[in-house]
């Protein structure tokens, strides 16, 4: 038994959302009880005690859209002109680094933000990998940093038509693959999903192909929709089609499908986003900095769409991601008073709803019987803290590095500030060592 208690805890149960002294009790990787820290420790007097010391406890956080390849961007120098458009964002960053990654850069580019995960308080992410001159066993290699790492993860190989057939059957075999041995392990650490670069990129032979591929795998697509006015205009020209209709007539979309972004999408789609029960993930500091848009997440939730929200590799800091999907739908709609719900119900409630149609247990709240995701931030509320008033304190109180512990499936994998199983300065020496060559290749 672990007991995690002394603390302000927020459990997000509806029940009984808040202690102000609370204490959470751990059974292998699952949370066992929650109550006051006085009764759990008369009731459980053997248990290994952490004592939260008055910080805040709480659940861990999940992103539903991750870049982890992307990390090796980082500092990196632009061969060309600065992008002017989207489209020359993906020519002259995005597919000129995914190409030069190979195996090990692979794990190490993984391995990094992983660690930024756990330092933030992410134990859970929904991973989007491309790497065409490795595509072979890339995702056993993201899963295998994953797990020593920690972090809870559901990862996805994009397939695209840009690089070439071989390639793209590369990318099908590669999603193959890594689901049945998902589905084999039926591990609580580690999925796969079906993944999908976006329509633009994607012939109507390869989506017929992928759509027979995963049928009878159980599984569903990760997939880049309407992120861009590009992506919209290439489907219209080409199919007659808008994006959602496009990929839901292939069978694409559906209850365990994630539609990142969908920036550009009409009534008529968000209708069949929400009859197709297909999950669309937000990724706010994305969007502004590509400059695509903003997407229509205040009327998909009123429509009643699942809506995640995400990071799509800008930062590994769920806590920011919130903060920013607060503002941006203010300034988008001039109006100080929308926003609020919205993205706390992205974050807290829909990422927790997304992930339920992937792992077997509960995510994102502490009670009986979910997983034992959960986080101690060092927060000293300088006004009450209440049932009432949690969100308003996070948002305007917390930031990722503020998180002193984190526990995910019940280990402990970050003890006050430190790394528990991680060498951190090895794997970042090795990191920066990887960087320069993949520099090179770029």
């Amino acid at each position: 038994m672990l007991l995690i208690g002394n603390g302000r805890l927020i459990t997000r149960d509806s029940r009984q959302p808040y202690f102000e002294d609370g204490c959470v009790v751990i059974e292998d990787n699952l949370v066992a009880e929650v109550g006051t820290t006085a009764a759990m420790r008369r009731k459980f007097p053997g248990g290994r005690f952490i004592d939260a010391r008055n910080k805040v406890i709480m659940p861990g956080l999940i992103n539903t859209h991750m870049h982890l390849y992307s990390t090796f961007a980082r500092g990196l120098a632009l061969k060309d002109a600065a992008p002017g458009n989207f489209l020359e964002i993906l020519e002259r960053l995005w597919w000129r680094l995914d190409k030069a990654l190979t195996p090990d850069d692979i794990y190490y580019s993984a391995m990094a933000p992983l660690i930024d995960c756990i330092k933030n308080g992410t134990t859970t992410i929904f991973d989007h990998h491309a790497s065409p001159g490795a595509v072979r066993d890339s995702l056993f290699s993201i899963a295998e940093a994953a797990m020593k790492a920690g972090v809870r993860s559901c990862l996805c190989y994009e397939v695209s038509d840009r690089d070439g057939v071989t390639v793209t059957e590369q990318g099908i075999e590669e999603n193959t693959a890594f689901i049945k041995y998902c589905n084999q392990r039926n591990d609580s650490m580690v999925k796969g999903l079906f993944g999908l670069h976006a329509s633009f990129t994607l012939s109507d032979e390869t989506l017929r192909k992928c759509a027979a591929a995963a049928e009878g795998l159980a599984t569903g697509f990760h997939v880049h929709v309407a992120e861009a006015p590009e992506d919209v205009e290439d489907c219209q020209h080409k199919y007659g089609k808008r994006v959602v209709e496009r990929l839901h007539s292939f069978g694409i979309m559906g209850n365990k499908t994630i539609a990142a972004h969908c920036v550009h999408v009409s009534d008529q789609e968000l209708a069949l986003l929400k009859t197709s029960q297909t999950s669309v993930v937000h990724n706010p500091e994305s969007n502004m900095g590509n400059a695509v848009g903003c997407a229509p997440v205040l009327d998909m939730l009123a429509g009643g769409v699942t809506v995640g929200l995400g990071t799509d590799g800008y930062t590994c800091d769920m806590f920011e991601s919130f903060k920013v999907a607060n503002i941006l739908h203010k300034h988008h709609q001039q109006n100080p008073s929308v926003g609020w719900a919205e993205a706390a119900a992205m974050l807290f409630d829909h990422n927790s709803t997304i992930s339920a149609r992937h792992f077997a247990r509960p995510l994102g709240k502490i009670v009986s019987g979910a997983y034992a995701d959960v986080i101690v931030v060092d927060y000293n509320p300088p006004t009450p803290l209440g049932a009432a008033n949690i969100n308003s304190h996070i948002l305007f109180g917390i930031s990722g590095r503020a998180v002193d512990t984190t526990i995910i499936n019940g280990r402990v994998v970050m003890a006050e500030g430190k790394l528990v199983d991680l060498d951190e300065e090895a794997i970042m020496a090795k990191a920066r060592e990887l960087a320069v060559k993949v520099w090179q290749r770029f």
